[in-house]
């Protein structure tokens, strides 16, 4: 049995949705470039500075926006997994970070809801993540946009079939990583002049003393630890979705709706992800599941 949505007035309407999905990205995007143009250096002081408010209040509307155009197709029990996706991203994160591997593992949470719930979903629980984590990790608060944009890319992994095949997971997950390396990699250099983690920031070390400019030593650091990385995230989630009961898995709308993994009833190798009138609505481009 399906769990309930928390659905909206009928009126509600998918071009009403979409235009909540599109202002919600486009409040996380203008964040970013404001970060990466004005390079405010005050963001790592904390919540209390002047950037950082700017920052939070962006990111923040960006992510209530992405929450408010997807809740009609949410589940209660996607809703409940999403605060347990933000502590799993910031435990790791944050223990992972002060060790010697040189990757992140903080966006497995994020992966999880938007392959279980979709593009926005997985969007928005990246933006809280950073916010969140913030308050604890200052530097963490202007990758929001990077952490958001991983949970859009993981959700149309998932709606167009990368998630059915075990092979392609990781490999949605490298690909994943070049474009959140490169995304992130200006924040990283402008905002404040390095990288958090332990190792990261040797690598960048590294490149930096071979003679590399800051933008390109934190590039290629990002190009060799991002797509691995991702890899591994996208690897992790794909065994944690299979591991569910079916009957847990077909609760969240976005998997029947999308055949988002193999097996009875799912689109299995080789099969068409395009569903016919009487199985259901197919895959549209949007944000929303």
């Amino acid at each position: 049995m399906s769990s309930p949505s928390l659905t909206l007035p009928s009126q509600e309407r998918p071009a009403r949705r979409r235009l909540l999905e599109i202002l919600g990205a486009l409040a996380i995007a203008a964040t970013y470039v404001y970060l990466v143009l004005n390079q405010p250096t005050d963001i790592t002081g904390g919540p209390g500075s002047a950037s950082a408010l700017i920052a939070l209040s962006g990111f923040l509307a960006g992510a209530v926006l992405l929450i408010i155009a997807v809740l009609p197709t949410l589940p209660a029990s996607t809703l409940v997994m999403i605060p347990v996706a933000l502590v799993l991203n910031i435990v790791l994160g944050q223990f992972v970070g002060s060790t010697l591997v040189p990757f992140y593992l903080d966006a497995i949470g994020t992966v999880l809801i938007a392959v279980l719930a979709g593009p926005a979903a997985g969007a928005a629980t990246g933006a809280l993540s950073s916010i969140v984590w913030s308050f604890f990790n200052p530097t963490v608060l202007p990758f929001a946009a990077g952490a958001a944009l991983i949970g859009c890319l993981a959700g149309l992994a998932a709606r167009y079939g990368l998630f059915r095949r075990f092979y392609l997971a990781p490999v949605a997950g490298f690909l994943t990583g070049i474009i959140a390396g490169v995304v992130s990699a200006p924040v990283a250099a402008f905002v404040f002049g390095g990288t958090s983690g332990v190792a990261t920031g040797a690598i960048v070390s590294a490149f930096r003393a071979m003679g590399d400019t800051l933008l390109a030593a934190i590039t290629k650091q990002a190009l060799l630890s991002d797509p691995m990385d991702k890899a591994i995230v996208f690897t992790i989630v794909a065994l944690l979705v299979y591991a569910l009961p079916r009957r847990t898995s077909q609760q969240f709308p976005f998997i029947r709706r999308h055949r988002v993994l193999a097996g009875k009833g799912q689109a299995g190798p080789g099969t068409s992800h395009t569903e016919s009138p009487a199985q259901g609505t197919a895959p549209g481009t949007g944000l929303n599941g």
